[in-house]
């Protein structure tokens, strides 16, 4: 009997996912549209005051914390990268992330500079 209220206090906890199936290193965020800083803004600052690299894998979100680790893949085609949340935006209506240059051209998104994505949180 003991164990059986353990799962339903787990169940109860986990939203009813059994413990085996979640995984304690990534968190789903949901999807939207990705776009990209472009290189003309390297050497801007960002929201957490460091310098904005094109080549470095740094993304933008409005409200995660700076540091935040986020795999943001491309429903496209499949490819994803790991981006460190340093800046915040993206201010364009209907955008949920903007990532830099050389986290687009990892996920296959400079020639359209945008692509649907979905957003997960790892630990770091």
């Amino acid at each position: 009997m003991k164990m059986l209220k353990i799962v339903a206090v787990a169940a109860l906890l986990t939203g009813g996912v059994p413990l085996l199936a979640q995984s304690a290193s990534i968190m789903e965020l949901g999807s939207g549209m990705a776009s990209y800083y472009g290189k003309e803004l390297a050497g801007n600052r960002t929201a957490n005051g460091e310098r904005f690299d094109p080549s470095g894998m740094t993304a933008a979100h409005r409200t995660l914390p700076f540091g935040a680790q986020v795999r943001v893949t491309n429903l496209s085609n499949g490819r994803d990268v790991v981006v460190r949340i340093n800046d915040r935006g993206p201010f364009a209506r209907g955008r949920i992330i903007d990532i830099s240059h050389a986290a687009a051209v990892e996920i296959g998104m400079v020639r359209s500079g945008h692509a649907r994505v979905k957003l997960e949180m790892v630990d770091s």
